[in-house]
């Protein structure tokens, strides 16, 4: 298969490119591949929404870049954050040209929340399902598109470059699509693109306890890792302080940080609300904090969650503008009018990834990075609430810019399809989640919001023996999706604690007790 633009993922970052560019170009194919339902995304479970300057009386560009300047302590690249935050505007409009709908107060204007980290009210919403009014926006542009081809249940195992091909075709190392797993039939398909854009979102099923859906397996960062791209900041994995606690620890519900922003308090199992004994901006200090804060807590107790007390709030004005929370929180039974709702901090999101320029560009000629997945300079050390979708849009819309400045090259050289000879289906499925289940509880025990160099020390020597055994697998076996989530979760383990021994100070969602 043959197409101009390869976008690997679903979520707000590939969709928007794909219809800038389909737009642009009616002559040119864009194939975007997702491993899961097309709507399956980090975006599809937004809550919050999207920070963005509209009120110009209250709040201006200069408060917004502040704001994310310090909630990046210090690694920010400032002059990205002037560039994403000035272009926001711009961004956020054209999602509603493409007809994505937004909470407006009696006056018609804006209904603008507050969250964590923010000075002012500047985060525009949908409810509490922001990504998912997103996400079904651009779903239904993307199949207006006759040049768009969208293949869901299409995993994404390698990126192509010259150590594929027979003989080099570029001085510089370069991408030239994918191979891509059916996984329906089990046939690889071997997908030759022009430019390739990864859109794979984030890492937080590496930690098992995550508000991310079950496709967040760290793919992309993980191909861009072995295809050569240079990969930066791994070691700050922002954890959600408030995800909904259940006994399993695994993928779980998130309590929107807005919930807090409305003035939920925090409490201790004696009810002492602790947050104000922290931070002075107390529930609403950003998300390392009072993770940290929390963490602080539960070592000191020994307790296993703390509670979001929501039940001084106007109960109508709750389940007008938290639907989905307060449904969930119902089946659960549990009555936001008179219970606490009971929350612990979750791996949540990823403020580094694949090294990108102001165009998106990674490192690797032809091979594009946006989203989740992307290193931009924005977050810096942590990420301020609801920066994530506005970095989609304004990043997608300059790779697309980017992309219609260059010339659409033909690409007259032959790619191998992927070879698999003397591999066999794995009989034994149980050695695959046993390593992955493993793997999960070394991520949280050992690499989690605290950290220490001797347990970060003790994770990369059982992290090894993990990534022995199922490589073994690997190389003996037909691929399946999960053998190679499992693998792509090794890889970004790896860079995990790798970076985290490497820095010596600590800041932003990073702290470690030898760096005191």
């Amino acid at each position: 298969m043959v197409t101009d633009y390869l976008v690997i993922g679903s979520g707000i970052a590939g969709l928007t490119f794909a219809v800038k560019i389909a737009e642009e170009f009616a002559d040119r194919e864009i194939t975007i591949v997702t491993k899961g339902d097309e709507d399956e995304s980090n975006t599809k479970y937004a809550q919050g929404g999207v920070a963005v300057v509209l009120d110009t009386e209250e709040d201006s560009f200069q408060k917004h870049i502040q704001d994310t300047l310090i909630a990046g302590d210090g690694l920010c690249d400032e002059p990205v954050v002037q560039m994403v935050i000035k272009e926001g505007p711009k961004r956020f409009k054209e999602l509603i040209t493409w007809g994505a709908n937004f909470d407006i107060d009696p006056r018609g204007n804006f209904n603008l929340g507050k969250e964590g980290g923010h000075s002012e009210h500047r985060v525009v919403h949908h409810k509490d399902i922001t990504g998912l009014e997103m996400e079904r926006t651009l779903l239904a542009r993307v199949h207006q598109l006759e040049n768009v081809t969208l293949f869901s249940h299409h995993f994404a195992i390698d990126l192509i470059t010259e150590h594929h091909l027979k003989q080099g075709v570029s001085h510089q190392l370069s991408c030239y699509g994918a191979y891509v797993l059916e996984e329906r039939t089990g046939k690889i398909h071997t997908i030759k693109a022009k430019n390739t854009l990864l859109a794979s979102g984030g890492i937080g099923r590496a930690y098992g306890y995550t508000t991310n859906p079950d496709v967040a397996t760290g793919d992309g960062i993980a191909m861009a890792y072995r295809a050569k791209a240079q990969i930066k900041d791994m070691e700050f994995v922002q954890f959600h302080p408030t995800a909904l606690y259940n006994k399993q620890g695994e993928s779980t519900f998130l309590i929107s940080e807005a919930v807090r922003g409305v003035g939920a308090f925090l409490r201790n199992k004696k009810g002492h609300r602790f947050m104000p004994d922290y931070d002075p901006r107390a529930e609403l200090a950003s998300r390392d904090i009072v993770s940290q804060s929390i963490d602080n807590e539960l070592k000191k107790s020994g307790d296993t969650h703390v509670f979001l007390d929501c039940t001084h709030l106007d109960s109508e004005a709750f389940k007008k503008h938290f639907p989905n929370i307060y449904e969930t929180c119902k089946t659960l039974h549990i009555d936001i009018e008179k219970d606490w709702i009971p929350v612990v901090p979750a791996s949540h999101y990823l403020c580094g990834g694949i090294v990108v320029d102001k165009n998106g560009k990674t490192t690797i000629k032809n091979l594009f990075a946006c989203g989740e997945c992307s290193r931009t300079g924005l977050h810096g050390a942590n990420r301020l609430a609801s920066n994530s979708l506005l970095e989609a849009l304004v990043y997608a819309h300059n790779i697309f810019k980017y992309l219609t400045g260059e010339s659409n090259q033909p690409m007259d050289f032959e790619i191998p399809d992927r070879n698999d000879e003397g591999t066999s289906i794995p009989k034994e499925h149980v050695l695959i989640q046993h390593n992955l289940k493993e793997l999960q509880a070394l991520m949280r025990d050992y690499v989690g919001i605290v950290r220490s160099n001797d347990r970060l020390t003790k994770a990369i020597t059982r992290l090894d023996i993990i990534y022995k055994e199922v490589e073994e697998l690997y190389k003996t076996s037909k691929v399946n999706t999960s053998l190679c989530e499992l693998r792509n979760m090794i890889n970004v383990a790896h860079l995990i604690i790798g970076e985290s021994l490497s820095r010596k100070e600590n800041r932003g969602g990073y702290f470690n007790i030898d760096n005191i």
